[in-house]
């Protein structure tokens, strides 16, 4: 007959585990609840940034650090659920880069892949393998990991855009390299040579002089001039998709996979509806699994993540971070651009009340 009480087995197991720790040694059955678990958890939030506030800060830093001083002048997304960790979700790195007239930031490469989305300005560049890509609003320009890039503004206004990386990725499998070359790259083609072999349905001979570009990922500059009117020709032809809206993801056309896994970037376009949100579509809530960063261009709507509440408004662009697994709801309504900041305002006061979450520039 076992006379064992749960005291002395909790007593004899914790003195096999003191005995077994100075060998790296741990017992599974005591943390499998946390190592497997039934469903995705992470500590990263629902979270909203102010572009406003961060362009401020940004121009700020602008004043007192250099681009060649600092090699990146970024401003880093970090959610506030990941504190120190240099992390908007659990796998993607976000920031806001600032380039002014006259800057270089020097030529380097790294094994992390970035993508970049323009915020303002016009007329800089992103030199990858000394080809430039010039830069103009919304455009999507990627760095391709271990490619070497530059950033430069020939222009007179500063250039500013949104940094994506998969610095959370890499750093997990410590899998971090990099060099520096300094200064700018040496020319090797005229801007938008890569577009022309690469971006029509088409590429040079493979094994010929031509295909100068790496085989599996040739493409890095995806104008807003040439994505725009595909998303607005879906919006004026059929009906949104209750989930998504009208969207397109951005596609390597090498394998028509996406442009730089394991990240997708896509874009989408949601019509709007009356100020009340009657007379028009609604979007339905979905539990999605994926996590991401949103970036408003046109109007506004609360996006509801779990108990959170990100506001994206007119008066200028903002993200929201995203956690994986989160009920996301996007009801189109509320506030189009040309709507007063008091009616804004007033919206979201509306909204935060009805759901009983709290608003404002960072706020939950």
């Amino acid at each position: 007959m076992d006379t064992t009480t749960p005291d002395s087995q909790r007593a004899a197991l914790e003195a096999l585990y003191a005995e077994m720790r100075p060998q790296s040694l741990y017992p599974l059955w005591e943390v499998l609840h946390a190592l497997v678990t039934p469903q995705p958890g992470t500590a990263a939030q629902a979270w909203r940034w102010d572009y406003a506030s961060a362009r401020e800060y940004l121009l700020r830093a602008g004043g007192m650090i250099s681009a060649e001083q600092a090699e990146r002048r970024v401003l880093i997304l970090e959610n506030p659920g990941l504190t120190g960790s240099s992390a908007i979700t659990n796998s993607l790195y976000a920031g806001l880069q600032l380039i002014l007239p006259g800057e270089v930031a020097p030529c380097h490469r790294h094994t992390q892949s970035a993508l970049r989305f323009v915020m303002e300005g016009e007329g800089a560049h992103t030199a990858v393998d000394g080809e430039r890509a010039v830069m103009r609003p919304f455009d999507l320009v990627l760095t391709p990991n271990w490619q070497w890039h530059d950033h430069g503004n020939d222009s007179a206004s500063p250039m500013i855009w949104l940094d994506g990386l998969d610095i959370p990725t890499v750093r997990f499998y410590a899998a971090s390299f990099a060099e520096r070359m300094g200064g700018e790259h040496p020319a090797t083609a005229a801007p938008g040579d890569t577009a022309a072999r690469y971006g029509r349905n088409l590429r040079p001979f493979l094994g010929s002089a031509a295909a100068r570009r790496p085989q599996a990922q040739p493409l890095f500059h995806y104008p807003y001039a040439e994505w725009r009117e595909s998303l607005g020709l879906m919006a004026r032809s059929e009906v949104p998709d209750t989930a998504l809206g009208h969207a397109l993801e951005f596609r390597n056309p090498a394998d028509g996979g996406p442009v730089m896994p394991p990240s997708r970037p896509m874009s989408a376009c949601c019509p709007a509806a009356s100020p009340r949100g009657r007379g028009g579509p609604r979007m339905a809530p979905c539990l999605s699994w994926w996590r991401g960063v949103a970036r408003r261009w046109w109007m506004a709507w609360p996006i509801a993540w779990r108990r959170a509440t990100c506001w994206w408004f007119p008066a200028g662009p903002s993200w929201c971070s995203r956690p994986a697994a989160s009920w996301c709801s996007s009801p189109i309504l509320t506030v189009r651009r040309r709507r007063n900041s008091a009616c804004s305002a007033r919206h979201e006061r509306l909204f935060s009340r009805h759901h009983g979450v709290s608003n404002g520039a960072g706020g939950q």
